[in-house]
């Protein structure tokens, strides 16, 4: 399995071509986006390397019309502005994201029998819990990342790293940094309860209890950090002035460090901790879904196209054998152990409303201590 790199996607506004449909009648964009010989794809940067896309046009005779987004909200609210008649046969969605566009009608569920590359995918990721929902899967998973321990190598050892203790250890008091919003889930899943707060949907008091809970490690161990940090370029800073040397963090900057060449490594500890999967979806109600169904077989076919994602991208191949087309330093910063990845929970999202509405003032309580 793998690491991965998450580098903050650059928007790229649509052509003008593109608003023009968007803002044409429903009856005129569905017309313009339905032909035989075209998939519309909505997703990232890099997400569907050149080369493939190359090999599958001129195989096919299918053109790959993509369009780059950046931001999920805005994806959302762009195909819900063109419902019930889609410009895009396949979006970019985030597992935990799922539910929004699901209720909203946007996806349709993905027929898997018309997918005979589907087995190609590790079952961590596509049989996973977060992945069904109403007894249907919504989406092909390809790139995943994951909340990581990182570690100066020089410094902390690899049996240290294997539980977040060492995080919250006297040893590397003052080396030590990490984003408190995204650690109060890792602070409830090492303290044995549900990150994703989906087990006390039914129960506000025990959830207010979780929350109090790690609220109250985290000011206690707080004189322990260096500093509570935001952006990923904050870390790759401290750790390459040797300020810290040990970090919760996305695994993306980390990766980026790995792969520069310093001292660094990441992995995931023993108590486990949350990722999310990107996926490719089709559009309910697509103008193309034979060709969108096309594509994605396609994709799902080789594991080196799996390992091109990743090197393109920088993300975590969800492909089984796809490390065997990566480089030893691509594998070094894009994979995980099957140990490490047994500790890998999905973020989730039916709980959200209530656990921000405990986790939020619980932050700024703790920065406030």
């Amino acid at each position: 399995m793998t690491k991965f790199i998450t580098n903050r996607r650059q928007f790229i506004k649509s052509s003008a071509a593109g608003a023009a449909l968007v803002a044409a009648p429903a009856y005129l964009r569905s017309t313009a986006a339905r032909a035989s010989g075209v998939v519309n794809v909505w997703t990232y940067a890099n997400f569907i390397p050149d080369d493939f896309k190359a090999e599958f046009e001129k195989d096919t005779g299918i053109e790959i019309q993509i369009r780059l987004v950046d931001d999920q909200g805005k994806q959302f609210n762009l195909l819900a502005a063109e419902a019930p008649n889609p410009t895009a046969d396949i979006v970019t969605v985030a597992g935990h994201r799922f539910l929004q566009f699901i209720s909203s009608d946007l996806l349709a569920p993905l027929d898997t029998d018309r997918l005979k590359n589907w087995g190609n995918i590790n079952p961590i990721y596509s049989e996973s819990d977060w992945a069904t929902i109403n007894g249907n899967k919504w989406g092909a998973p390809i790139l995943s990342g994951a909340e990581i321990l990182a570690y100066n190598t020089e410094v902390v050892s690899e049996d240290e790293v294997k539980s977040w203790d060492v995080l919250f250890s006297d040893k590397y008091s003052g080396q030590t940094a990490y984003t408190i919003q995204d650690m109060m889930s890792v602070v409830m899943l090492y303290k044995g309860y549900d990150g994703n707060m989906v087990a006390y949907m039914d129960d506000p008091e025990k959830a207010a209890a979780v929350v109090a809970e790690a609220r109250d490690f985290l000011i206690e161990k707080k004189p322990l950090v260096r500093k509570y940090y935001d952006a990923g370029a904050e870390v790759q800073q401290m750790f390459i002035n040797q300020d810290i040397v040990l970090a919760h963090a996305w695994n993306g900057p980390i990766a980026k460090l790995i792969t520069d060449g310093f001292p660094v490594d990441m992995t995931i500890p023993k108590e486990g901790t949350y990722g999310f999967v990107y996926t490719l979806n089709v559009a309910n109600n697509a103008p193309n879904s034979d060709n969108a169904y096309a594509l994605l077989d396609a994709l799902l076919a080789n594991p080196e196209v799996g390992a091109k994602m990743t090197q393109s991208s920088g993300f975590i191949s969800t492909y089984k054998g796809a490390d065997q087309y990566l480089s030893d330093i691509e594998k070094k910063a894009s994979s995980f152990t099957e140990e490490e990845l047994a500790g890998l929970q999905f973020f989730r999202a039916e709980a959200n409303d209530m656990k921000y509405k405990l986790v939020d003032p619980a932050v700024e309580q703790i920065k406030a201590a």
